[in-house]
């Protein structure tokens, strides 16, 4: 099987959760989804959390708990998704490529 890991922030700040539309020119372009990436070779699923955040989002995240995970397979990718909650440590959101963002 020749997955890829990818790990997704569930940023929760009060009773909501973040979750951000995807680049118009990407697979699944304008869904919805928790914010996150790719783990890189050698990265831990909670360095890369945070290092995809900060690229995407331009802010730094608390990694708590792993709350889920889920195997996605499609023409183009073949992921398992590993979710975890997070909060915001510090910064102001600012979309690097992510259309848009909502608190739901």
């Amino acid at each position: 099987m020749n997955f890829t890991n990818v790990v997704a922030a569930v940023i929760k700040k009060e009773n909501y959760y973040l979750i951000a539309q995807r680049n118009r020119n990407k697979h699944l372009g304008l869904q919805w989804e928790f914010p996150g990436g790719k783990v890189e070779n050698n990265e831990s699923f909670q360095d890369a959390l945070m290092r995809e955040i900060l690229e995407e989002l331009n802010i730094t995240i608390n990694v708590h708990e792993k709350i889920a995970e889920e195997n996605f397979k499609d023409k183009k990718i073949d992921v398992v998704i590993h979710y975890f909650l997070c909060t915001i440590k510090e910064g102001v959101i600012k979309l690097a490529e992510h259309e848009d963002f909502s608190w739901i």
